[in-house]
């Protein structure tokens, strides 16, 4: 603290050039504490130890500290030192405050955002709350077995490796890319060796480079409607040219536009987000037909297919086809937690190469000890092994809100197209209901839902009405008290005749 005050001071004296040395000293000093660089509460250092440092005479910093103290800014006890009051006088507060006030709306005024800049700005989604009743697709990360992965890091920061402290222009790490190629094609049908996966920071990041990298400005993609908002505002920002397709009870439906050429189609197969209806065997062999065609690239989100909780886990639409035009993308956010930032992309062979550089120039790969902790924690089995518990624990979470939700509200508020898989649910409403009014008033209770017309690209011509309910971060304990919560909400806003006594 000493040094920094120390080297801030000599900066800001060698600025200032007018008045006495121990003026400009006691101008910095309350600069400083006025400009909150110095807190209330905050030990000044010695007048000796200062005077040291910044290369002026003792008594030119008692002075100073003198000044201070009798205008009000420090506060001196013997044998205790000068500290910051914890009260700072109003008289000087007033005028910097206006100044400061004046400062940045004139920087405000000045720091005019890009068309896009201020498109992504306006549409952004992501929630501030992400932990609690009922935030969709928010995994119990107090359940993960973090003294095992714990243990794998401290054991390779003990002794890392060169490659292991630079930046990965390789796609990520080879032992997390050859041990990702093993699950994958195990769990889910993919079809792919180490070379063709590129770890992402998440599925965000995977996104943003192959929609930088497949397409251009002005090129036409389809996705999903609704779809996940993240996939919609990345598109946005670079310049696609969004077409939106209706989602049935077999998944996408691609005949709206027969004879459009899309450069990307992104689907979400194994469970449709926000719905949850499973793309269907015909419907992949069409879309796969219509990449062929058009020489498109179909975008598989496989975001939380490790969570079905009844039947045989869908396999992979990239694993239907050998050599087909599909881009497989998954993540750990759900499976581990959201904080671990580890995503990863299986591309076709023919894109690993200039994908792979692409990823590098743009995003400069990192965290390779993170990387290699997490490869080693999959090869050893703690992988799958936690995700077989968490699918029990998620399967149990899942029965109970569905008995809460039959039990008070009936089975036609149980959306149709749920499909036994993923972290939340669709409460199915009204469409005389505002959703998004709803999911409002039930935060300002403490209750965290999403609306489900907000993940439609025309909100206002959409014609379902809906709440996303994850169950998966709230124990059984909590989740008949928030589940009340919510249904108070709900029959303030429900016709006495929908909703059961």
């Amino acid at each position: 603290m000493r040094r920094l005050l120390g080297d801030y001071l000599l900066q800001r004296l060698q600025q200032a050039q007018s008045g006495t040395l121990q003026q400009r000293l006691f101008d910095c000093l309350r600069g400083a504490i006025l400009d909150g660089i110095l807190h209330p509460k905050t030990r000044l250092p010695a007048s000796r130890d200062l005077a040291q440092e910044i290369k002026v005479s003792r008594n030119t910093v008692l002075n100073a500290y003198d000044q201070l103290q009798a205008e009000g800014y420090v506060e001196a006890r013997i044998g205790h030192g000068t500290w910051v009051s914890e009260q700072l006088p109003d008289l000087y507060l007033s005028l910097p405050t206006a100044i400061l006030d004046h400062q940045t709306q004139s920087v405000q005024s000045s720091a005019v955002l890009s068309q896009r800049g201020h498109q992504l700005v306006e549409t952004a989604a992501a929630s501030p709350h992400q932990w609690g009743a009922f935030v969709p697709g928010a995994p119990d990360v107090t359940e993960f077995p973090h003294h095992i992965f714990t243990r794998i890091q401290n054991k390779l920061n003990k002794s890392p490796k060169v490659e292991q402290l630079i930046y990965s222009n390789d796609g990520g790490c080879i032992l997390l890319r050859q041990a990702l190629a093993e699950y994958l094609r195990m769990a889910r049908s993919v079809q792919c060796d180490a070379d063709q996966i590129i770890i992402t920071e998440g599925i965000h990041q995977a996104i943003d480079l192959v929609t930088r990298t497949l397409s251009d400005v002005g090129d036409r993609v389809w996705i999903e409607d609704p779809a996940y908002w993240g996939v919609r505002n990345n598109l946005n920002v670079n310049g696609a040219d969004i077409y939106p397709l209706p989602v049935d009870a077999e998944g996408i439906v691609p005949e709206l536009y027969p004879d459009q050429s899309p450069k990307l189609i992104f689907v979400t197969p194994s469970h449709q987000y926000p719905l949850g209806v499973h793309l269907s065997v015909s419907r992949r062999k069409q879309l796969l037909q219509i990449a062929r065609k058009h020489g498109s690239w179909i975008v598989e989100d496989d975001y939380d297919s490790e969570f079905r909780f009844s039947g045989l886990p869908y396999p992979s639409l990239q694993g239907l086809e050998k050599n087909s035009r599909v881009i497989y993308m998954g993540t750990f956010s759900k499976t581990i937690y959201p904080a671990l930032r580890i995503g990863y992309v299986v591309v076709p062979k023919v894109l690993s190469v200039p994908l792979r550089t692409a990823a590098a120039e743009l995003y400069r790969g990192g965290h390779v000890l993170i990387q290699s902790a997490l490869a080693e924690f999959i090869k050893d089995g703690h992988y799958e092994a936690h995700i077989r518990r968490m699918r029990l624990l998620y399967g149990k979470r899942r029965k109970y809100l569905i008995d809460l939700i039959l039990r008070y509200l009936g089975e036609s508020f149980l959306h149709e197209f749920d499909d036994a898989s993923g972290l939340h649910l669709v409460l199915k409403l009204p469409l005389y209901v505002d959703d998004v009014a709803l999911a409002k008033h039930s935060l300002a209770q403490g209750i965290k839902v999403r609306a489900l017309s907000q993940y439609y690209m025309h909100r206002q011509t959409c014609h379902q009405r809906g709440l996303l309910l994850g169950f998966a971060c709230v124990e059984e304990s909590e989740m008949m008290s928030a589940f009340t919560i919510l249904l108070a909400c709900l029959r303030e806003v429900l016709d006495e005749k929908t909703v059961p006594h």
